[in-house]
């Protein structure tokens, strides 16, 4: 007769009970929140502090008429900017502001499409070229406002470059002639700031692919054709971006005018941004000038507003991501 084994086994440890798996995905999700927290405190504090606080401020400071000294006693209301909209000079500046605007869409744009697809071609000396388009980007505004202010002098580089050649009844009086300053700006605008939209265009260009251009060659397309219904197509984004970054520099246009003219002759090219310095610094109205500041504030924040809404919307609505 077998005798039964007598079998001991060691004890065993209390097992742990796993975590819930709610709160493993609640950690889950509470982490990117709080880096995404982390990361953009101190750019919303500065954002806070440098733009939205300002804005406030100069709102407050619009409903009255101060000369920026003492208290704040003389409420007007939204007298000043009734005043600033009655104003002819006002009204002046916003059309200089929209001349240059459109003058910058209708003639820069083609200008700076022609130019970057040319220097994107393989063309000796390319790296020059393009380094001689974008130079006067790198300039500062007030250096590029007095080289131009000595050129347009009378009797400047301008008038004996154009006698020397035969052309000396095209010598004008380039910064005094009321129905000519703000074209003249306009060049000089157009000098400086033409390379940035080339550079940009080349590298809107660098993403169009070349089989593209292959596949339409091989179609029997011309250069033109290719360029008009393949590569500006694909340029879409990278023009839209340009129109808006364009646009609103125009509307805030100040240091090349301010140097070069001062707004004058009898303020032929005042901007809203020299209108505003003019009567906020120099006339000691600040109150006026403040409205005047939050006029060009809410121009601009509407523009950029309804541009986004109808024109950008379709480049960024796939590149949006949200925190998951």
């Amino acid at each position: 007769m077998m005798s039964a084994a007598i079998t001991t086994r060691p004890p065993t440890a209390p097992v742990p009970h796993a975590p819930a798996a709610g709160g493993t995905r609640r950690r889950s999700r509470l982490r990117p929140r709080l880096e995404l927290a982390f990361l953009l405190t101190p750019a919303l504090l500065l954002f806070i502090g440098f733009v939205l606080i300002p804005i406030g401020v100069a709102g407050y400071y619009s409903l009255y008429s101060w000369n920026g000294f003492g208290p704040l006693t003389d409420f007007v209301g939204l007298d000043n900017y009734v005043d600033a909209f009655s104003g002819d000079v006002f009204q002046g500046a916003i059309g200089h502001n929209l001349i240059i605007a459109t003058l910058s869409v209708v003639v820069q744009l083609p200008l700076s499409i022609g130019l970057a697809l040319l220097l994107n071609r393989k063309l000796r000396g390319r790296t020059f070229l393009r380094m001689v388009v974008f130079a006067p980007y790198v300039l500062s505004e007030a250096v590029t406002a007095v080289i131009w202010l000595l050129m347009l002098q009378p009797g400047g580089f301008i008038d004996e470059i154009l006698r020397s050649i035969g052309l000396g009844s095209l010598v004008q009086l380039w910064l005094a002639d009321q129905s000519l300053v703000l074209y003249t700006l306009f060049v000089v605008i157009t000098w400086k700031y033409i390379g940035f939209g080339v550079i940009l265009l080349l590298a809107g260009l660098q993403g169009v692919p070349p089989e593209l251009r292959e596949a339409a060659a091989l179609d029997g397309a011309t250069a033109w054709q290719t360029t008009r219904h393949v590569v500006l197509p694909l340029l879409g984004p990278t023009i839209r971006i340009w129109v808006f970054l364009s646009v609103i520099g125009s509307l805030q246009l100040f240091d090349l005018v301010w140097i070069m003219t001062l707004g004058g002759p009898a303020n032929a090219s005042s901007t809203m941004a020299t209108y505003l310095v003019d009567h906020g610094f120099k006339r000691y109205e600040f109150g006026f000038g403040s409205a005047v500041a939050v006029i060009l504030f809410i121009i601009c924040f509407l523009f950029a507003l309804l541009y986004q809404r109808f024109a950008l919307r379709r480049d960024t609505q796939g590149a949006l991501t949200g925190v998951r």
